[in-house]
């Protein structure tokens, strides 16, 4: 029996908070198809390795960064027969978030890279608009029922650089008092460090980890 040829990559989509907002990582094609244009960071998962090994691969050659350093998850698998001109290609595409990272380097098949904010990337390469759209408002849902924004911060942060995280996910401003007692309330979901610090200005601001809880009960609901 003959089977048809599929090709199997891994696409990432890389979130980070930035000053000038919630930024995505994207690379400039060096090569063809779509030479030139911008694009998730991503290729074919080689022989040899799993789809998370080569996630982890892919993210390492584009950040620098050690594997399992950042929080990585799988997003969804996408495989419409034309998304690929070359052959038929499925793609299983990850997410991954962390804070401050790096100036990306471009890898190997890739002419540039740089960190764009997900409302300026579009016209992507393939079908990675959609995949930044799904990525995107997957990291928006899980803010509200999990601690996933803490994966944007520090190991040590402030309640008010938590609450910038959601603000730049969400993409509007939250009260700062009624954020406070949210997040403070949640059970497990914030650990005090037993320390403080004067870097956001003003008063001594108390220090934060995050707690031992799965997720954010009672949930932070976006309007």
């Amino acid at each position: 029996m003959t089977y048809p040829a599929v090709a199997v990559t891994v696409d990432l989509v890389v979130l980070t908070v930035r000053p000038e907002g919630l930024s995505v990582l994207l690379v400039e094609r060096g090569e063809e198809p779509f030479l030139g244009d911008w694009a998730l960071p991503g290729g074919f998962v080689r022989p040899d390795e799993d789809l998370l090994g080569a996630a982890e691969r892919e993210l390492a050659e584009e950040t620098g960064l050690p594997r399992g350093s950042v929080h990585l998850e799988q997003l969804a698998s996408y495989g419409a027969p034309d998304r690929d001109p070359r052959q038929r290609v499925v793609t299983v595409c990850y997410l991954a978030l962390a804070p401050d990272l790096p100036t990306p380097h471009a890898g190997t098949d890739a002419a540039d890279a740089r960190w764009v904010p997900v409302g300026e990337a579009r016209d992507l390469a393939f079908d990675h608009d959609r995949l930044l759209a799904d990525a995107v408002e997957r990291a928006r849902a899980k803010l509200e029922y999990s601690p996933l924004a803490t994966a944007f911060c520090a190991e040590e942060f402030t309640v008010a650089e938590l609450r910038r995280v959601y603000e730049q996910v969400w993409g509007h401003p939250l009260d700062a008092r009624n954020f406070h007692r949210k997040v403070t309330g949640a059970d497990g979901f914030l650990e005090p460090v037993g320390s403080s610090t004067t870097r956001d200005g003003g008063r001594p601001a108390q220090l934060f980890r995050r707690g031992s809880a799965t997720s954010v009960h009672p949930p932070l609901l976006r309007t």
